[in-house]
């Protein structure tokens, strides 16, 4: 029966012993070979009891490879459930594994994912190991409580316009220090412009006659309620990310107790500034003990940003084979749309993963930085567009992390003027190049001698 279905089917079949999963939000629809079973396709709820059921008959059948397409987060639960029982799982992406050929249903789906994995035409999507997952979603939480603040402090500068006072206007962040104190003040019912003005800080770079005169404003009830609830509601999720924050330092105390001991200390910081929004705890030191690698020394990489690519894409690198794979995975490499020998799109793909943009505003960033990554970035902007510029960079900087995540490369910025001297020999040499092909020779201008 086994070689009637092969030669049905026309496709050679690698792995007999794989299934194939349609996930849904209530129920799987899971399909085997037709000769593993005499209901070669089942359904199950999507109840925990249910989902260990499943795995049971899969070990029942023989099966030792699973293949299921990533359907919003329903897929994760089952996921875990059949990794813990021994079966290898493979998330394929839906756009690479297309519509099932004819008339669309659950149970053909399931048979459609079943045949390509059995017949070895399906890549599996990256997903790093159990801790590495524990991280990230330590980390995504984060970004996500971060992500609410900010729309919570949106809601107090709007108050603050309603009643007239410009504040947020004359001060740089009306979350910092000088900010805070003056909203909790006017919360408490001062209204005194000049008592308010005395709350500045030594470091805030308005003067007190500029605050004095943003804090004239008309004060309403409907709006001071509005002003409270705002600033209620951003110090809860302040707390909520401190949380996150001591979990994260704690889930990284247990990779650094697991990691041998850096074989030398950790060099000296490029930047000792505390970026916005910052974790609460020294992560650079934490990341360099865990890692033996101190990835802040690459341009672009500041400590968050170096956690967030760790916990992204974990502490082994080897699963992309060359840095141009990983930017490819990035999508920060070019797109390749070829029809009839005719290039019909190069555009980037677009990517709804979270490094990417981090990676993107590290790259505007740099651009204005006197290094070498800042002047490919000009030199580029200047010829290209900043927008290509900015994926190019950003490519850059992807390629630095992986070679010194997989490595141990330790990065030394050669400098802007380094950078400018190496591609003017490159373009020297190409003018002499092309001036070879037509007979001539370029010859430099000697100096001329100042007139007195």
């Amino acid at each position: 029966m086994a070689d009637k279905i092969k030669r049905a089917e026309g496709l050679p079949v690698i792995n007999r012993l794989a299934a194939g999963i349609d996930v849904g939000s209530r129920f799987h629809v899971v399909a085997v070979a037709a000769d593993l079973d005499p209901e070669p396709v089942q359904t199950f709820s999507a109840f925990t009891t249910d989902l260990h059921r499943l795995a049971d008959w899969l070990i029942r059948c023989g099966i030792t490879t699973v293949a299921m397409e990533s359907t919003g987060v329903y897929w994760i639960a089952l996921y875990e459930i059949l990794e813990s029982r021994g079966l290898t799982v493979l998330l394929a992406n839906a756009r690479e594994v297309r519509a099932v050929p004819g008339r669309k249903t659950d149970i053909k789906d399931a048979q459609w994912l079943q045949k390509l994995h059995a017949c070895g035409l399906l890549r599996a999507s990256f997903r790093p190991g159990r801790d590495i997952c524990a991280l990230r979603a330590y980390l995504r939480q984060r970004e996500r409580l971060l992500d609410y603040t900010a729309s919570h402090v949106q809601h107090l500068q709007k108050a603050l316009t309603h009643m007239n006072l410009q504040l947020h206007h004359i001060v740089s962040d009306v979350t910092g220090v000088t900010g805070l104190r003056i909203v909790r003040a006017i919360i408490e019912g001062e209204r005194d412009a000049e008592v308010l003005s005395e709350m500045r800080d030594v470091r805030c770079k308005a003067t007190a006659e500029e605050i004095r005169g943003s804090l004239h404003g008309n004060y309403q009830p409907e709006h001071l309620f509005a002003l409270r609830q705002a600033l209620d509601l951003h110090d809860y999720y302040q707390l909520k990310v401190a949380e996150c924050d001591a979990e994260i330092e704690r889930v990284m105390a247990i990779f650094r107790s697991k990691s041998s001991t850096p074989s030398a200390p950790i060099p000296a910081a490029r930047h000792r500034t505390r970026a916005a929004n910052a974790l609460a705890f020294d992560v650079r030191t934490s990341l360099y003990e865990w890692i033996d690698t101190d990835l802040t020394q690459i341009h672009g990489l500041g400590p968050n940003l170096a956690l967030r690519l760790v916990g992204e894409c974990g502490t082994d690198l080897s699963r992309w084979p060359t840095s141009k794979h990983f930017a490819s995975w990035l999508t920060l490499c070019p797109g390749s749309k070829i029809s009839g020998g005719k290039v019909l799109s190069s555009r980037s793909r677009k990517s709804a993963n979270r490094v990417v943009a981090h990676l993107r505003l590290a790259a505007v960033t740099v651009g204005k930085t006197q290094t070498a990554l800042g002047a490919f970035y000009r030199r580029l902007s200047a010829r290209i567009g900043k927008a290509k510029a900015v994926t190019a960079t950003a490519r850059k900087i992807a390629v630095l992390f992986y070679n010194a995540m997989r490595y141990g490369m330790e990065y030394r910025d050669p400098g802007a003027n380094t950078y400018e001297e190496k591609y003017r020999e490159r373009l020297v040499k190409g003018l002499g190049r092309r001036v070879a092909e037509l007979g001539f020779s370029l010859q430099p201008i000697a100096a001329q001698a100042g007139v007195s």
